[in-house]
């Protein structure tokens, strides 16, 4: 490990890159990002926004591609430590928001507890991008509310709140829950609510973003049929019909 430097404080910034689009960044993030001495970039973080740091700016992947090879949190967390105390100023850049089913608390805990100067910068989360598809996530008239639900507990499971969140007019948003597709299907039929509008956003804000409209009973048929995967975004409730007769 290279020695630090009597000027060197150790930093961290948790940055949310947002939902894909680059320019959807922070103006905070952006001129954080532009001082930083090295970035550790996940998968969901545009890559673009690498240009926006410094030329000498050491940067190294450690995404999480779904389902498939990761780098372990562990090792995440033993990089913070090194390249703060080596370099400075250390960027987690992270998909969307970091503190919205992302890790980003735990890793601001683990610098805090190693000595190292640790902030938090919020990034826009990708359910907001369903306004770029023309679906408020809330409506006077049609929901009050939203929940916000994981597709993927730590354990692998679907969240139990989702059978909670059927019983109410809520705007539902799932994360990670393209594999549970059938599943959500299934608790909504067994719930009464199998006609509730469903819509599947794959790579929002994205110039290739793709989605597909339809009823929550069919959902796992409308995936395959328009060839939806991750990274996408589920969103159940009644705003979704806004959509739907504007197109009309």
């Amino acid at each position: 490990m290279k020695v630090l430097k009597t000027d060197t404080i150790p930093e961290l910034y948790i940055i949310g890159a947002g939902p894909g689009d680059p320019d959807l960044i922070t103006i905070k993030g952006y001129k954080i990002l532009q001082k930083a001495n090295v970035v550790l970039y996940d998968n969901l973080a545009n890559k673009e926004l690498l240009d926006i740091a410094p030329d000498d700016c050491e940067k190294i992947y450690v995404g999480k591609k779904p389902y498939g090879d990761y780098t372990p949190q562990e090792e995440i967390h033993l990089l913070i430590k090194e390249k703060a105390f080596s370099k400075g100023l250390v960027v987690r850049l992270k998909g969307g928001d970091p503190f919205i089913f992302g890790r980003g608390y735990e890793e601001i805990m683990y610098a805090r507890r190693n000595g190292i100067n640790a902030y938090y910068v919020p990034g826009i989360t990708s359910m907001q991008a369903a306004g770029l598809d023309d679906i408020p996530l809330t409506h006077r008239s049609l929901s009050e509310g939203i929940w916000i639900i994981t597709g993927t507990k730590k354990s692998g499971a679907l969240s139990d709140d989702l059978r909670w969140a059927t019983k109410s007019n809520a705007t539902v948003v799932i994360y990670m829950g393209m594999k549970k597709a059938q599943q959500i299907s299934d608790i909504y039929i067994e719930e009464g609510k199998g006609e509730m509008p469903v819509t599947v956003i794959q790579h929002a804000s994205l110039p290739h973003q793709k989605s597909a409209v339809g009823k929550v009973k069919d959902l796992t048929d409308m995936i395959e049929r328009s060839k939806l995967t991750h990274p996408a975004i589920i969103i159940i409730g009644e705003v979704i019909s806004l959509k739907e007769t504007e197109q009309d």
